[in-house]
């Protein structure tokens, strides 16, 4: 319904009860000879004009009246009076939170990347007056606004903007929209955006960049560990440069290490058995492993 438009109202139950009330009483009183027919007649016709003079709003609309094409005020909630003929109920502005759906398709971001943006708004009217007087279909100036604000805001910002600050976006949207609506008795609650659509070649080329840089941030640590490992190894090797007893309890603890695991097989070079003595060690350790199992 556009605005100016009266609006599709139910049958007034108030006014179908006076009309059948006064029906009534005239036929009673002309039944029971109390009035005359024609006098019965002139009742009856006139709660023609009395009920066709009782409005009724619902709590949340306001009635805009007219006496003559001029504006008169605001009625309602609930029943009021209107002068029949001369009178004339405009439209009914409802006042409750509405919700409109936007959606700006193939619209070009600051990096000319053609996006589609789906947005929800929220809306009311806050001054019914205002909202009568000042603009015709309130309804589309409210929806045409948003969707021209929405692509104004899309074509200042880089698609990674929008990806990633979509409250920023809700949020310059809604200041936009007041700025323009306030004078129209009407205020924007909230702007949510749903979501982003983007081309399918576009979304398949940004998945592999960030595939990509996921790979470049794993070889960057694996090589940061392998710097610190190298690092760790040439300390550890200067601790046992000049320090044999050090380096000889270090193979003794890694020859440990390797024979403590059942099955487990060691192959030590001769070498390593001559200076650091460790074919006694190997024997000992080896000893000790069949006695465990006998114990």
């Amino acid at each position: 319904m556009k605005f100016g438009e009266t609006k599709a109202r139910p049958i007034n139950p108030v006014a179908v009860s006076v009309v059948v009330l006064s029906a009534g009483v005239a036929v009673a009183l002309v039944m029971f000879g109390t009035l005359p027919l024609p006098a019965g007649i002139a009742l009856a016709l006139a709660a023609i004009p009395l009920a066709a003079s009782i409005r009724i709003a619902d709590q949340w609309e306001k009635a805009v009246v007219l006496r003559m094409g001029k504006y008169t005020g605001m009625r309602g909630p609930g029943a009021f009076l209107v002068i029949p003929i001369i009178d004339r109920v405009s439209s009914y502005i409802d006042q409750r939170t509405r919700v409109t759906d936007i959606k700006a398709e193939q619209t070009l971001t600051k990096d000319t990347v053609p996006v589609s943006v789906d947005a929800v708004l929220y809306w009311l009217v806050w001054d019914a007056e205002k909202t009568a007087l000042e603009v015709q279909d309130y309804e589309s100036a409210v929806e045409f606004m948003a969707l021209t604000a929405l692509r104004d805001i899309i074509g200042k910002h880089d698609l990674a903007d929008l990806l990633q600050n979509r409250e920023v976006i809700g949020s310059a949207l809604q200041t936009v929209l007041d700025e323009h609506t306030n004078p129209w008795g009407i205020t924007c609650q909230s702007v949510g955006i749903k979501d982003i659509l983007i081309p399918p070649g576009l979304s398949d080329a940004m998945s592999k960049q960030a595939q990509a840089e996921r790979e470049r941030q794993a070889r960057i640590i694996l090589g940061t560990a392998e710097t610190e490992i190298s690092e760790k190894f040439l300390q550890a090797s200067k601790n046992y440069q000049d320090n044999p007893v050090a380096l000889q309890l270090r193979g003794m603890n890694m020859l440990f290490e390797g024979l403590k695991e059942k099955g487990a097989l060691v192959i030590v070079p001769c070498s390593a058995l001559d200076s650091m003595n460790l074919g006694a060690i190997g024997g000992l350790s080896a000893m000790a492993q069949q006695r465990i199992p006998a114990a």
